[in-house]
């Protein structure tokens, strides 16, 4: 029944702000038109504001689901209107703010103790509000300056609404459509529900900043703010104030003297970095999460803000993926395919030459062109398109990164445009690749290994005494160690006893040679 009122007031809200009106506008056919006239008679007053400032609004008025979605199709100006992005990014961070004196008893709450007992100052006046959360800044009573993110109240019964629509629509979808199965809309949601209830716990995310400031420290492109633990609940979260100018502010930057090409460029780094040697990666990357350090200390830096939806691959995600950037920026579309066989996204009757030619008419005409020219989210379509004639399987702990990676895209067409992408990217790979399969790689394994050989090996000896104990002596395996031991002890007593002859033969002849003469 809840899933059933939900939905009532999502299409009422629709109607409220004119959507339908919006989606029905694109079309051109005669019926439509008179439909669309027909369908918003006592409306047309409320019809008056823009379309951008209608569709922001009524995802404000849906919740945190939605706000997200709106975030991302704000960074998308090649998919989307130029004045409904506009309108889109005020969902950054410009989400209507909930009153200050309502944030200070949340945060009195969360603490247990008056304001002014925690805080020399307190400011009231929010200076970011999203979809989740709303900071202030503050003092604390040593006199440093930080950022106190406060979590909204109510959040968790909205958000667990809409995940059981979600869950609901999934299994909808996956037993009445035919790629449903493929698909795997359940296992999506299901990794969507996660992040969204990881974003709910302000020490989680304080804890992935600071996993992220660690593995960020070597780089010395991206500032990561410290967390103040003695002031870290569930609910608030107290960090180091960053000073910088948001990354959308591009005339700001510029006057300032930030080199914006070398901002693009660095910005590839840092997400292919996170991915690729960490696998740990922030991502909810829109602009209003990230800012750009003007300090002469670290001029020209990325500053990065809210941590609350980190991604993480495995060491076998990694290396697939670095392998199919690698042979996709080399052009080797028969070795893309062949790792999609050999990692069993595609059923395994699939012609690698096909395959390899489907792959090659998506990409090949994207090589070569500034981002400008090009649209990952157009790629990622027609591969999709490519993926439903091949039966490929969906991999939903790869969802997050394909959006991370189209967040990526956003923000760098609206640095540089004629960023070359692959360019970029592809001597990052290569060194990552080499030093995974290298002689560093190996060396770096043999390390990694080392405390394991290093107790196994003084058990061998009573490992094998115990095998001879339970297993017989017939068995043909047991046989070939046992006669490869016997081989290996004869040589080691000719070692031996050879070094011993040496040695003894090497004595006599200089006694031989000292003894007096008679």
């Amino acid at each position: 029944m809840g899933h059933f009122f939900r939905l009532v007031t999502i299409g009422l809200t629709v109607l409220r702000f004119g959507l339908d009106e919006v989606a029905l506008s694109r079309f051109r056919q005669g019926w439509v038109r008179a439909l669309v006239r027909v369908a918003t008679i006592g409306r047309r007053a409320r019809l008056d504001a823009p379309r951008g400032a209608r569709l922001r609004m009524a995802l404000e008025r849906l919740g945190p689901i939605f706000v997200k979605f709106g975030q991302v199709l704000s960074t998308r100006r090649d998919l989307m209107p130029l004045d409904v992005a506009d309108e889109l990014a005020l969902l950054q961070d410009r989400v209507p703010p909930f009153p200050g004196t309502l944030a200070v008893a949340l945060v009195e709450k969360a603490f247990g103790k008056r304001i002014d007992e925690v805080f020399e100052t307190f400011d009231t006046t929010p200076v970011a509000s999203a979809s989740i959360a709303q900071v202030h800044f503050a003092t604390l009573k040593n006199g440093r300056e930080v950022a106190v993110k406060v979590l909204r109240p109510g959040m968790l019964e909205v958000i667990e609404h809409d995940l059981g629509l979600l869950h609901t629509l999934a299994r909808a979808v996956e037993w009445a459509w035919a790629d449903g199965k493929r698909l795997k809309p359940r296992e999506v949601v299901a990794e969507f529900d996660g992040y969204l209830h990881d974003e709910l716990d302000l020490v989680r995310e304080a804890a992935n900043a600071a996993q992220l400031r660690r593995n960020m420290q070597g780089l010395d492109l991206v500032l990561v703010p410290e967390m103040v633990w003695d002031f870290c609940t569930p609910t608030v979260l107290v960090m180091e104030r960053m000073k910088g100018v948001p990354i959308s502010q591009l005339d700001r930057l510029r006057e300032a003297g930030v080199d914006i090409a070398k901002l693009a460029r660095d910005g590839v780094t840092i997400f292919f970095t996170q991915v690729f040697r960490d696998g740990f990666f922030h991502a909810d990357m829109h602009p209003g999460n990230i800012q750009v350090s003007l300090d002469p200390r670290s001029f020209g830096r990325y500053i990065a803000l809210d941590f609350g939806i980190v991604g993480t691959l495995t060491d076998n995600d990694k290396e697939y993926l670095a392998q199919n950037f690698l042979a996709f920026f080399r052009r080797d579309y028969k070795r893309v395919a062949e790792l999609h066989l050999e990692s069993g996204w595609v059923p395994p009757g699939t012609r690698v030459d096909a395959l390899e030619s489907a792959i090659r008419a998506v990409c090949e005409p994207h090589f070569d062109r500034p981002l400008k020219d090009i649209s990952l989210g157009q790629v990622l379509m027609r591969l999709f398109q490519t993926s439903r004639r091949f039966n490929v399987e969906i991999q939903p702990q790869l969802v997050l990164l394909q959006k991370t990676l189209l967040n990526i895209e956003g923000l760098g067409r609206q640095l540089d445009p004629e960023l070359d992408l692959w360019a970029t990217a592809k001597p990052f790979l290569e060194t990552w690749m080499y030093k995974q399969v290298g002689w560093q790689g190996l060396v770096e394994r043999l390390k990694n290994e080392a405390p394991h050989f290093a107790q196994m090996l003084p058990e061998l000896p009573r490992l094998v005494h115990q095998a001879l104990q339970r297993r017989p002596a017939t068995d043909p395996a047991l046989l070939a160690l046992l006669a490869e031991q016997r081989r290996t002890n004869r040589l080691l007593q000719a070692v031996v006893i050879g070094a011993l002859g040496f040695l003894v033969g090497a004595m006599a002849t200089q006694l031989w040679l000292r003894w007096p003469a008679a």
